[in-house]
C-alpha cells in the first residue's frame, strides 16, 4: 500500500523568536508560532486530509503544534526518534555560533549528535512509524533540523526541490512505496495575515 508522511515543523518559539539555539532544549510556542499551527491545520481541512496516524517529537514545541493541528481530536504518540538535532553545550546560546553548513560532526566535541547519526535515527525512527502503521496519511510533527537531515538521506528520490530555509510549520509531503520515501511537495504557508 501506498501511504503518504505528512512531516511538519512546529511553530515558532520563544527560542526561534530571541534566534537561540535550541535542540534538546525546549521552549514554549509563541502567540505566531499558535497562529502558524492553526494556519497548518486549516491547510489540511480545506484540503480534505484526514490522518490515520499522529506521531510527535517528545519535545513540548512539537506535540503542541500537533495538538493544535489536529484539534486534540486525534491521538497520538510521543517519539524520542523525532526529537531535533542534540547540539551539546551550545544549546540555548545565541545562533551567532553556528559554523557554517553543513555542520556534520562539529558538534560531536561539545557532547551532541554528528550529522550521520541524526540522519540515521530519523531514518529508522520514521520507517519504523510508517511501516507499523497501517493508514494511508500520516502525520509528524519534528524539527527543521531533523527534518531536512531526513529529507537528505532520500534525495536521490525528491520529485520537487525544497527552496532554502525550513520555516516553522513547513510540511514536506513523502510518498511512501516499497520501501522508499519520494518528496512529492513541500508546502510553505502564507503567514502574513
Amino acid at each position: 500500500m501506498t501511504q503518504f508522511l505528512y512531516l511538519m515543523r512546529h511553530g515558532q518559539t520563544l527560542f526561534n523568536q530571541r534566534h537561540l539555539i535550541q535542540g534538546w532544549c525546549d521552549s514554549p510556542l509563541t502567540k505566531l508560532g499558535i497562529y502558524q499551527a492553526q494556519v497548518a491545520r486549516d491547510y489540511f481541512k480545506q484540503a480534505g486530509i484526514t490522518f490515520d496516524a499522529a506521531f510527535s517529537s517528545t519535545q513540548e514545541r512539537a506535540t503542541d503544534t500537533l495538538e493544535i493541528v489536529t484539534e486534540g481530536a486525534l491521538p497520538y504518540q510521543r517519539i524520542k526518534g523525532l526529537k531535533e538535532w542534540n547540539f551539546g553545550v551550545f544549546e540555548g546560546e545565541s545562533e551567532d555560533l553556528n559554523p557554517s553548513i553543513p555542520y556534520r560532526d562539529f558538534f560531536v566535541p561539545y557532547g551532541g549528535e554528528s550529522q550521520t547519526q541524526v540522519q540515521e535515527r530519523m531514518d529508522t525512527t520514521i520507517r519504523q512509524l510508517m511501516d507499523g502503521s497501517a493508514g494511508k496519511h500520516i502525520l509528524m510533527v519534528s524539527h527543521g533540523g531533523a527534518l531536512f537531515n531526513f529529507a537528505r538521506v532520500h534525495e536521490h528520490n525528491w520529485e520537487c526541490q525544497p527552496q532554502g530555509h525550513i520555516g516553522n510549520c513547513c510540511i514536506y509531503v513523502f510518498r511512501y512505496q516499497n520501501q522508499e520515501f519520494y518528496l512529492e511537495t513541500v508546502i510553505d504557508h502564507d503567514f502574513s495575515a
